[in-house]
């Protein structure tokens, strides 16, 4: 049942003037049931993945879908709860979402709380559980700038800098420490995006390009860790170091090419036998295409891009500017991370750390993820109808 709010005509006006009215609606059902494919194709790949690894260790097969399922049980009442949440009430959130995920990170960076795993530092175990704090900044920085822009995109607002672009700051500052440059980005990407959906200058813009350009100039020279340049010398070439920094694109690449048109059939990859690492996490659309070839690529590739219409449909169809522009950022922030990291896994774009949304094995990001899509899902129940002029009502 849609709930349709009065509007009243004040005096003296023309009544036969079409009157635009907000419809209170069903979620968005096909967003739903994209989400949906996309998670079940997640525990499928996951399963396949890892089962190999577990019986060879002589451990439960089930173990990596199991922690997975559970994940997604977390973020599904996050969702349902968000789906039903107003989302215009988000932003008296703001400051605890800040809070929390400032203390976290400082606790992953700076404690002996914080988890090494293969050399970065991005996890804190809670419960016997990791979890990535920088993977809930994403709806942070999201939440924090659409609350910045949704009336003007003025960047010398002081009153912004203190409560929204100084923490946003020191979210990418924590962020880059661990290091994960490869989140950094995606955070910058979004946040961009976000500043010229807003209406932000372009001039602006452009000049913030050639800055950001010289400054990754400096970087490259000063900041950027070495087996991060090694990443970017063997990202074209990976030969040069085949049993190093190359090792994975060459494995991803040998898995792409072995699933063909139709891939090789479930179950059957070679390539997650111990040749590929990270094949449940990072890699995982290299095992969906050589299981699943060029065909399962392209499902993959198109459930994505109807996420991306969708998520920008709901933006267009959204009658406030905060709505906007959350719909656009938790969007952007899951279309351009599947991007990344499908376009790392076929050598497209250089070695970076992110998951594949809704399929990678690890719990933060599927939680996120759910969450997210309960913003989205909430902002779709709102809608803008013209209805009939009151003349002929």
């Amino acid at each position: 049942m849609s709930y349709q709010s009065p509007t009243k005509t004040p005096k003296g006006h023309n009544n036969d003037r079409p009157v635009q009215s907000v419809i209170i609606s069903a979620p968005d059902k096909t967003l739903l049931v994209v989400v949906a494919f996309l998670v079940i194709i997640g525990f499928l790949a996951i399963f396949s993945a890892t089962a190999p690894k577990c019986l060879d260790e002589g451990s439960n097969p089930l173990q990596f879908l199991l922690k997975q399922f559970l994940c997604f049980i977390v973020g599904f009442i996050g969702l349902r709860f968000f789906t039903n949440y107003d989302y215009k009430k988000l932003p008296s959130w703001n400051l605890v979402f800040m809070l929390t995920i400032l203390t976290a990170l400082i606790l992953v960076d700076f404690t002996p709380l914080g988890v090494t795993v293969n050399g970065a530092k991005r996890w804190i175990s809670v419960l016997g559980f990791q979890l990535q704090p920088s993977e809930f900044a994403k709806p942070a920085v999201v939440l924090l700038l659409a609350s910045a822009f949704k009336n003007n995109v003025n960047l010398l607002d002081q009153e912004k800098w203190v409560w929204a672009f100084i923490p946003i700051i020191a979210m990418l500052a924590f962020i880059f420490v661990q290091p994960n440059l490869s989140m950094v980005i995606l955070l910058l990407a979004t946040s961009v995006v976000m500043y010229l959906a807003a209406g932000g200058s372009l001039k602006l813009f452009f000049s913030c390009i050639g800055a950001g350009f010289m400054a990754i100039v400096i970087a490259a020279a000063t900041i950027i860790k070495p087996y991060q340049l090694q990443r970017l010398k063997t990202w074209r070439n990976p030969d040069l170091d085949p049993l190093g920094s190359g090792y994975n694109i060459i494995q991803s690449l040998i898995a792409f090419a072995s699933g063909g048109l139709s891939g090789v059939g479930y179950g059957a990859s070679i390539q997650k036998l111990s040749y590929l690492p990270e094949c449940h996490t990072d890699f995982i659309f290299a095992v969906i295409a050589e299981e699943l070839g060029f065909v399962g690529c392209v499902l993959i590739i198109g459930l994505f891009f109807t996420f991306i219409h969708r998520g920008f449909l709901i933006a267009a169809r959204c009658p406030d500017m905060y709505g906007k522009l959350l719909a656009i950022g938790l969007t952007f922030s899951i279309g351009f991370q599947a991007f990344m990291n499908m376009s790392v896994a076929s050598s497209f774009l250089p070695t970076t750390g992110v998951p594949l949304p809704f399929i990678s094995y690890g719990g933060s990001s599927l939680i996120v993820s759910l969450w997210m899509v309960g913003i989205l899902l909430n902002i779709s129940k709102k809608r803008i109808k013209k209805i009939r002029n009151r003349a002929n009502v």
